[in-house]
């Protein structure tokens, strides 16, 4: 069997001080590195890049609504054209630094709210995936399992990578529970890891409740701002590895 594990990084800002980001660096096989929207500027995306390309990691754009007062975690209803330019702006922000390291990015997975919406909504969904095949049909697009960006990816013949999540809860209809309340999270790594070896090995989402829902996946997300992010993301590689699990860059892993 072989899977991913992704971070969400490089999201300095009020909400979060990116101080894991070089820790998990050394564990983690895929970064997805903010790209100055909700988070983030050039200094800190350089950084990362530099750093994962010394660790072997696989980078990619972590686009958001543009919103750093809410972290992008509040919805936003755009317009086709506006979900175009939001995409591929950040796109271009990103790959500008990436190519200037010699490093290039290998996909791209939303953030917040414009994930969360478009997991819902297949329009968006589709136009997000639109503006990452417009820029370069070769990227992957990243995103929730069994979600309608799942379904937009696929109609769109682009490469995608299926996520599940190593330190968040799902509501019995494959959604992730709401930040708002104190079920959201999964801060145990060892929870965590018997989590993710029921979701591998039984190709599941696994509920809350304890409801599974059959799904195919690719990769693991840990939030870099997590209490225990690293614990977890420590826990995981070595549980997966143990498990017999080949953990593979993202661009190696879904071709």
């Amino acid at each position: 069997m072989e899977a991913n594990i992704n971070c969400d990084m490089g999201e300095t800002s009020k909400f979060s001080s990116a101080e894991n980001d070089p820790d998990l660096l050394e564990i983690i096989n895929t970064a997805n590195i903010a790209c100055g929207y909700h988070a983030g500027d050039e200094e800190t995306m350089r950084k990362t890049i530099v750093l994962a390309k010394k660790n072997g990691v696989s980078v990619g754009a972590h686009p958001s609504f543009n919103d750093p007062d809410n972290f992008g975690r509040s919805r936003i209803t755009l317009g086709k054209k506006e979900v175009h330019k939001l995409i591929l702006d950040q796109i271009e922000i990103i790959t500008k630094i990436a190519n200037e390291e010699n490093y290039p990015i290998t996909h791209v997975k939303p953030h917040g709210a414009l994930s969360n919406m478009a997991c819902e909504d297949y329009d968006l969904a589709y136009s997000i995936g639109e503006a990452i095949k417009a820029f370069d049909k070769n990227l992957i697009y990243m995103c929730n399992a069994n979600t309608q960006m799942d379904k937009a990816g696929d109609a769109l013949g682009l490469k995608v990578a299926k996520e599940i999540f190593a330190d968040r809860n799902y509501n019995d209809d494959g959604t992730l529970v709401s930040r708002k309340l104190g079920h959201a999270f999964v801060t145990d790594p060892q929870e965590s890891l018997q989590n993710i070896l029921t979701m591998l090995n039984e190709k599941v989402i696994k509920c809350y409740s304890g409801k599974k829902i059959p799904c195919d996946i690719h990769t693991i997300c840990i939030h870099s701002d997590g209490p225990t992010a690293v614990a977890i993301a420590k826990e995981l590689k070595q549980g997966l590895m143990q498990a017999g699990v080949k953990l593979k860059p993202l661009d190696l892993l879904v071709q």
